[in-house]
């Protein structure tokens, strides 16, 4: 029964999750997300550096209502919801600020040099993940070995691009750097939330942060004048906003994936999903679009497959890691029933802290 509760529904799509084994739920939500992101990369570089619109803010501000519309589409209600409106406020500045980022370092980055700086945002979500309340994550060895070697290929790469392209600058670095931290504190923070309120769906997660981030692209897109540009240039050549909405409605099945796979397998699991997308990502845009590819880039590449190669090893005690996840869940879920009910549940989680302290065998 113990173990029963551990369980909570999550589905896709309409595609059940929980009673599927673990590499299936793995396989589903990751083939949603590569599909997703991978149409959003290519509609990125044909937006950002084939049409020379950058209006980063703009295009996150528009995608969002498209968000909204598709979430409605699904049935979800803001009745349906399990946390707080405060909740989600901090979730979403920092949520819409790296989408602003983000999408504003294409002003300064090639697409392929922007997504590897991104991808190295599994050392911040590893270490971040050891401070915030409810999680305290703690890593093996070869998770951390991995993650340096992403970053390595990544440095080795970002140099032989700033050698091959024009279109990189220290403001776009800056731009993506902030990105890059947001994006860390953003995924842990997820995490957080389905860990301390395991009745939270994808839906209403990303509901909430479209919803409650929409005031904050407001300031930087009125400040910096970029939505009455935005707008004079989308008039103009009315069609981007078809590949907007083409891109957002591929995004929004990658978000929802990438939401389940941190329910499911937490943030720095997602962070090296993520990072795995975005090297074939970088692959499709130099043979899309036919630009140079050194053999410094290849180094890179190959460093990176190193690291995801070692992250796929398998944990050596992975029962001790669950059962203590499990202790950690069942003490925050404390229920709101009767005296008996409440010292049933204290039974249960004291058989499950005993067994914890057992010997593994």
């Amino acid at each position: 029964m113990a173990m029963k509760n551990e369980e909570q529904e999550r589905s896709l799509f309409g595609i059940s999750l929980t009673d599927r084994p673990r590499w299936k739920q793995f396989l589903i939500c990751s083939s949603g997300f590569f599909f997703g992101y991978l149409v959003n990369g290519i509609c990125e570089e044909y937006v950002y550096n084939r049409l020379q619109f950058s209006y980063g803010w703009y295009f996150t501000f528009v995608q969002s209502f498209v968000y909204v519309f598709l979430i409605y589409l699904q049935g979800f209600t803001p009745k349906q919801m399990v946390n707080p409106w405060k909740t989600y406020v901090k979730l979403s500045a920092v949520l819409m600020g790296s989408h602003g980022l983000t999408k504003g370092s294409l002003a300064f980055l090639n697409y392929p040099a922007q997504i590897m700086f991104k991808s190295t945002k599994v050392l911040p979500v590893m270490v971040m993940g050891a401070f915030i309340p409810g999680l305290r994550r703690k890593y093996p060895a070869h998770e951390y070995a991995s993650a340096l070697l992403l970053v390595a290929g990544l440095i080795i790469f970002t140099l032989a691009d700033a050698k091959t392209s024009p279109n990189f600058s220290i403001i776009g670095v800056l731009m993506i750097s902030g990105a890059l931290i947001m994006d860390a504190f953003l995924g842990n923070l997820q995490e957080a939330i389905f860990t301390l309120s395991p009745e939270t769906t994808q839906m209403e997660m990303l509901f909430c942060s479209s919803v409650v981030g929409l005031p904050f692209l407001i300031p930087p897109m009125v400040l910096t004048g970029e939505l009455f540009k935005a707008w004079s240039s989308c008039s103009q050549h009315p069609y981007v906003y078809v590949v907007l909405v083409f891109e957002a409605m591929a995004t929004f099945i990658g978000q929802v994936s990438v939401l389940s796979l941190i329910a499911l397998f937490g943030a720095a699991t997602t962070a090296m999903v993520t990072t795995a997308r975005k090297a074939v990502t970088l692959l499709l845009s130099y043979l899309i679009f036919t630009k140079p590819l050194t053999e410094q880039h290849g180094t890179g590449l190959l460093l990176i497959a190193m690291g995801i190669t070692l992250k796929l090893l398998p944990d050596k005690n992975p029962y001790k890691r669950s059962s203590s996840s499990f202790a950690k869940k069942a003490k925050i879920e404390k229920p709101s029933a009767n005296d008996e009910e409440k010292r049933v549940f204290q039974l249960e989680i004291e058989a499950v802290e005993d067994e914890e302290k057992r010997p593994l065998v």
